[in-house]
């Protein structure tokens, strides 16, 4: 196997198996006599067919991109694409998390998870194909009636056929309600589409025999807004009752965007029953599409979370191989040597690499701790599943920004950490960077993330249960690692804990008051102080436990540990967690001091008061 820049296997192993203990999973039914080496070798394979296979598609799908003819309106993906997902497919990762009832493989989410991390970090521009086919399926198997499950869900859970989720429209973008996408009613029971819909990933392509677009659209005569929006399954070329295809479904490609990043990925502005003959058909009930679709989104959100955390991962794999092999300067520590050494001697590289190192890890710790938080709520029973539902709830606005802003800077970081050549096309963090810089805005932006935690997971959440819940897990931990870390990392993280409450109770009053365009103003702001919080939990989290893996201080050098690699690795990771703690930490006072603060700048401004455009 090549070399692995994209993920470190050892620091998957550790959250999974020592932070989480992943096989206490199998107290459940569904998951028993689940076993590490199983779930290490799922983890293997994927790590082979990334490195082996994905990680040069991916370079060679950014040079090559996505290509559109205007005349055919064809769209042609990069031939290494269609190699690695052929491996995805062929090794059944598509339906690693179903069960086995359902065909699948029967793994825990939180494996899935991490799998699909690796895959992710090798290419994010690949993953944008299957995951969507997925949701299809999903879709497909809660709400769809047996004819259509028949017709449809083997083919795209195989891999034959693709999937789309068509929300977006040139004048309704996050305001998904404004949308104008058309359904009318026809006498057999079907309905003829017609709009525009835009931003479509995986919207056509020579990767797959059809595409099954799910397509939002406003039945004729049902309510303006998203209460009168209905999904419809429209598939490039009907299929009919033997199998085999009918002539395109009038579903054409007028353009593919030419983006930023993500030249590997097709995203296209799709046209439907521009020549009245686009059929679809209804998915559930009419007027529930909206509802349908936030059937899947905390898991589709939590996945733009792993986008982020994957990418920073590369990113800073990059930037530490970099900095290993890079000549720069004499040694800082060593006054009396002239000689070059490489840049990781210098403190202010190794500052960078610790920076991103402790969000790498801290984001991985956080997104699989929420993917464990699935399992137990989709498995367990009675109030822990209740509980774990709620966890996820709250923990998803706080993952899918916190983890999306957090993978831009790391790679922003780790081009800074290769100098002039980071912002040359010669080294892959240039490409990461333009990659990740999609995953704060789309699945909701994180304005939208920021709000949907403040308001529906706070201050209309009665009680703030939710908030309680968090709470209480955060304290249990720093009582927990008493024993363990420095009474200074706890103290920090019990200080920024009345903080928080203090800043809840603030937005709560404000609420009270009615003043909402203050809260809507603070609450990004807000929503990062979470996501520090968050991850200096689990950094607390995580260093009790290397502390108590090596039985020694780790406030101070370790003996051996640069000759012993489990002592090397337990140690690095504890000098992460302390630098995350105790130098980037303290920032989030600042935030809260923000919040605080109340600021009516915002508030009072205007369209008029902005110059200069």
């Amino acid at each position: 196997m090549s070399s692995n820049l994209i993920v470190d296997m050892r620091d998957i192993q550790f959250v999974l198996f020592e932070l989480l203990d992943i096989e206490k999973l199998g107290r459940f039914p569904a998951f028993a006599g689940l076993g590490r080496a199983e779930c290490e070798e799922s983890l293997r394979l994927a790590e082979r067919i990334s490195v082996d296979i994905l990680y040069d598609a991916n370079r060679e799908a950014d040079r090559a991109g996505v290509v559109y003819d205007p005349v055919t309106k064809e769209v042609r993906i990069p031939a290494g694409m269609k190699k690695a997902l052929a491996a995805y497919y062929d090794a059944g990762f598509l339906r690693m998390a179903d069960s086995h009832d359902e065909g699948g493989m029967g793994m825990p989410e939180a494996i899935a998870f991490s799998c699909n991390e690796i895959f992710t970090a090798a290419s994010l521009s690949f993953f944008t194909y299957p995951i969507l086919g997925h949701g299809n399926a999903t879709l497909l198997r809660n709400f769809g009636t047996d004819e259509q499950r028949a017709f449809y869900m083997d083919n795209i859970l195989a891999g034959r056929w693709g999937g789309t989720m068509c929300l977006t429209e040139p004048g309704a973008g996050s305001d998904v309600g404004a949308l104008r996408t058309k359904a009318t009613r026809l006498p057999d029971g079907s309905f003829r589409i017609s709009g525009q819909k835009t931003f479509i990933s995986s919207g056509d392509g020579d990767l797959y025999e059809n595409i099954i677009h799910f397509v939002l659209a406003r039945i004729e005569g049902d309510p303006a807004g998203t209460k009168g929006i209905s999904l419809f399954i429209v598939p490039k070329y009907p299929v009919l009752p033997d199998g085999s295809f009918a002539p395109l479904n009038d579903v054409v490609c007028t353009g593919i965007e030419h983006k930023m990043g993500l030249h590997g990925s097709a995203t296209c502005s799709m046209s439907f029953g521009e020549n009245g003959g686009c059929i679809g058909h209804l998915l559930g009930k009419e007027r529930e599409g909206m509802r349908m679709m936030f059937h899947m989104i905390n898991e589709a959100r939590l996945a733009v979370a792993r986008q982020g955390l994957a990418v920073g991962s590369s990113a800073y794999l990059h930037a530490l191989a970099y900095a290993r092999e890079r000549l720069q300067g004499s040694d800082p520590a060593d006054a009396s040597s002239k000689d070059q050494v490489p840049i990781i001697r210098h403190p202010d590289v190794r500052r960078m690499l610790l920076r991103m190192r402790s969000y790498v890890e801290g984001m991985r710790m956080l997104a699989y701790f929420t993917a464990l938080a699935i399992d137990t709520a989709r498995h367990a029973t009675g109030s822990e599943a209740a509980e774990a539902g709620s966890l996820v709830d709250f923990l998803i606005p706080i993952c899918k920004a916190g983890c999306t802003d957090t993978g831009v800077l790391v790679a922003s970081e780790a081009v800074q950490a290769h100098g002039g050549y980071g912002f040359c096309a010669d080294y892959p963090v240039e490409q990461l960077y333009r990659d990740v810089r999609i995953t704060p805005i789309w699945e909701g932006t994180n304005g939208i993330q920021s709000l949907d935690l403040v308001m529906r997971k706070m201050l209309l959440d009665p009680g703030q249960r939710m908030y309680g819940l968090w709470r209480e897990r955060v304290v249990r931990t720093m009582e927990e690692s008493r024993s363990r870390v420095q009474p200074r990392y706890i103290a920090l993280l019990e200080r920024a804990v009345h903080a928080l409450d203090e800043a809840v109770a603030a937005m709560k009053a404000r609420y009270e008051s009615r003043d909402l365009v203050q809260i809507y103003a603070d609450a990004t702001m807000l929503q990062q102080a979470f996501f520090m919080a968050s991850l200096a939990w689990m950094h607390l989290w995580g260093l009790a436990r290397v502390t108590q893996k090596l039985g020694a201080d780790t406030d101070a050098t370790i003996s051996g540990a640069e000759d012993d690699a489990e002592k090397s690795f337990y140690y690095g990771r504890a000098l992460a967690s302390r630098f995350y703690l105790g130098a980037e930490f303290p920032l989030f006072f600042g935030k809260i001091e923000s919040v605080l603060a109340g600021e009516r700048a915002v508030v009072d401004s205007g369209p008029a008061f902005f110059s200069g455009a």
